[in-house]
Parts: C-alpha cells; structure tokens; sequence
C-alpha cells in the first residue's frame, strides 16, 4: 500500500469516528419524550442522583455501575387520607388543602432544598404545618399538623409527581417504542397540533409514562368535567356532602350543546348522584354549570388543580359561555396534566377507593363513542371523556385492558373533523402496542 492510501485510510477512520460521537452526542438514548430525545441535563447531574463518570467506580462490561436514582422535580404533592400538601421547591411555597381547610398558597422563604428533599415549617391561622417531602415520586414523606392546644398530627403519605417515576425501568424501557409510533402520527396531522401522553398501570411496562407533545396547552372543552367531578367526590370522601342530596335546577341553568337534562322540566330539584353521572355520561353541560355553582364558583375547582401542582389547566368559564369565551376567559389542560389527574384517580391518591371506582363507572357509561371506541375493536373495555369545540377534538380516559390497563389523553387543537380522525388514529395506535407481543418476560 502506497503511503498516500495509508493516510487516505487514517482520515477516513478519523472521519468515521467523529460522525459516529457526533451522531451519539446529538441523539441520545431513548426517553419518556420519544426516541431521540435528549435528557434534562439538570437531571442527569443533580448530586447524588447519578454516578458521575470519574466517580472511581468500575464501568467496565459486564459490571454492574451504582443504579441511577429517579430525578428530582421541581413539584411535587404528598397524598395522605382525606387531603394532599403541595411543595413547589423552586418558589419555595406549600399549600395544605384537606377535609378540614385549606391554606392557600403559602410562601415558604425558610424552605430548604438538599438531597433531593424538601423541608420547613409554615404557620398559617395559629397551626404549624412542618413537613419533610421528598422531590421524587413515589417516596414518602411526612407532615406534622400542628394546633394549639391539641396534640400534634401526623401524616405520612406517598410523593406524586408529575410524571411518576416507573417502578421497573427496565420494563419501563420497552415502552419507549411507542412513543415514536405516536411521534409520527402526530407528525401526520397537518392541520391539528396533537399532543398525547401515555402511563401504563398495570405494571407490565414498570408503570411507565411517555409522551409526545405532554405539553400542549389546547382549550380543555369538557375534558375539564373530569377535575368537577374529582372535586365533588372529594367533599363526598371528606364527609361534606352526599350523593343523595338534591339541587334545585332551574329554568335559567339551561343551555344546549351535549347532556339530556336540557329535555327535561324545570324547575326539579336533581341528586349530586345523577349530576355527577349526567356530567361525564352523556357530558351535560347543564349538570356541569350547575355542579359549579354547587361547589362555589371556579376556586375551588382550580384549587384541586393548584394542589395537584397541574400548571396547565385551569377552569375560567361556564359551559357554553360564549361571551365569556370572547372576553378570552377559557379553560385549557394539557395532556400531561390529564393524565396526572388519572394517574391519581387510579391509585387512590385523591379519592378513596369507592370514589374512584364511582368515577371510572361513570366514565365507562360513556355515550359520545365516535373517537377511542370507535378506533378499537368491539368489545375492548374502556372509560373515557370526550371534548369538543370547533377548534378542539380530545379523548381521555383509561384502557381497561386486563393485565394491560393504561391511562391515555389524546388532545388536539385545530378543525374538529380531522381532529377526530387525529384522536382515532392515536387511540388505534396505543392500542396496536398493548396487544402485541412485548418480546418475552422480564429477566428476574
């Protein structure tokens, strides 16, 4: 070989290699987010929660490094019987929000963050909340309720964050694939920016979340009913009211769009019970109107979401409030956010389990089916909310697959014809992923 093709072969090595870091450096193993995408750099270095590379340790093939722990996240809730404290560690506020009051958002400015943990003290109309919680999702943490003149209470409950951690990374890992399945579907829907967040409940995928677009922030339509009726069985846990309790509905809650009690004679008095089941059955929006005048306006409601530190969604009007919707008051979620909130319904985090239970009854009677029924064979059980406006097309709710069961939302913003087609498609597509064959068990 003549000297020239040896320095010709030396450069084209050196090239090679230099592609091949550069395409590592820019794609990045496999996340929640999709294929591809690249992880929190903040999470990959928080101290203590990563081995870091000159750590003395062997990485070598073949040996075991120390395990990386779940990321910190800047929020997070601790849920305990009959009430939740929400921690923003990078506000430094709490809010305690259970059976017996709420404290609002409270500032913290004493908060310490170490260790992945916070911790403080705030006193809020003579009671002392101290607290201890973790930043990382399904740890434990600790509450101290202290009053005066009455014996401290003690209150320790699993961290929620959004998203989870998986219980089983590695089974986790093996729901990566269909993260990038919906990336193109979404890449697809020209006309409709599509967002669709995923957690798996069974187990099967070590209770993994992914997402494609978690983000997007598109008007809520009557996906937000979901956050009413968690509010109302909420008070019913706390002992507040009951189910069997009646409302007076009068001539002036009619309006129209979906729900059956616009075809009924007013002025009735109507049970909490049928208000919650027409609410998410047939999503009736009068039933909706009147639940919220019910629990005292839009506070309340957006406190259950501040306390579930949901940064997205928000109740600002009425069902059919069209002047409301033209003064730019709206209501908005996001995918992520939804499935926060069922991620909680299922685990029994904000509701007991006879609530819970009601509530997924409610969703599995659901009678506007043209999108993730209509997309999956007959006969797969499901439990699911619609929404619609002319610019928005969603559908949430649970695949009650046996051994299979998954939280889904599928949100679309755009023309509401395609937007069906956009939630169908995704609906098909989850679906096709649950029922195939992951590759083999898990290896103890």
């Amino acid at each position: 070989m003549s000297k020239s093709d040896i320095n010709s072969c030396v450069l084209l090595k050196v090239l090679t290699a230099t592609v091949a870091l550069a395409v590592l450096a820019t794609t990045g193993p496999a996340t929640a987010d999709g294929p591809g995408a690249t992880a929190e750099p903040d999470h990959r270095t928080e101290p203590g929660y990563a081995a870091d590379p000159g750590d003395g340790q062997s990485h070598e093939p073949g040996v075991d490094p120390a395990p990386e722990r779940p990321p910190t996240s800047e929020v997070s809730w601790l849920s305990f019987p009959g009430g939740v404290f929400a921690v923003d560690s990078l506000g430094h506020t709490v809010r305690y929000r259970a059976c017996d009051g709420d404290t609002g958002r409270v500032a913290d400015p004493g908060m310490r963050v170490a260790a992945g943990v916070a911790s403080g003290e705030v006193i809020v109309g003579g009671t002392a909340y101290r607290y201890r919680v973790p930043l990382v999702g399904r740890s434990e943490g600790t509450l101290e309720v202290i009053r005066r003149h009455r014996p401290p209470t003690e209150l320790t409950g699993v961290v929620v964050t959004s998203p989870q951690p998986p219980t089983d990374p590695v089974a986790g890992a093996r729901l990566f694939p269909l993260s990038g399945q919906l990336a193109r579907v979404v890449a697809d829907a020209s006309l409709n920016p599509a967002g669709v967040t995923v957690r798996d409940l069974s187990g099967r995928y070590g209770d993994q979340q992914i997402a494609v677009n978690g983000a997007l922030r598109p008007k809520a339509a009557s996906v937000i009913k979901l956050w009413i009726l968690v509010e109302l069985l909420r008070r019913v846990d706390c002992g507040q009211v009951s189910l069997d309790d009646g409302v007076l509905v009068t001539p002036e809650d009619v309006v129209g769009g979906t729900g059956q009690l616009q075809f009924e004679t007013f002025p009735q008095v109507v049970t909490l019970h049928r208000l919650a089941q027409y609410l998410i059955k047939y999503s009736d929006n009068i039933a909706a109107n009147v639940l919220i005048t019910y629990l005292g306006g839009f506070a309340p409601v957006n406190a259950l979401i501040d306390s579930m530190n949901q940064r997205s969604t928000i109740l600002a009007r009425r069902m059919l409030d069209s002047g409301a919707a033209q003064r730019g008051e709206e209501n908005y979620t996001s995918p992520d956010d939804v499935v926060s909130l069922l991620g909680a319904v299922w685990d029994n985090e904000i509701l007991t389990p006879a609530s819970r239970d009601l509530m997924i009854g409610f969703m599995r009677e659901q009678t506007l089916n043209t999108k993730i029924p209509a997309a999956l064979p007959p006969g797969v059980p499901v439990a699911h909310k619609t929404g619609d406006l002319p610019d928005a097309s969603h559908d949430v709710g649970y695949y009650l697959i046996p051994g299979s069961e998954t939280a889904v939302a599928f949100l679309t913003a755009g023309p509401m014809a395609t937007g069906d087609e956009t939630v169908r498609r995704m609906a098909r597509t989850v679906y096709d992923f649950l029922v195939t064959p992951t590759g083999g068990p898990v290896e103890e």
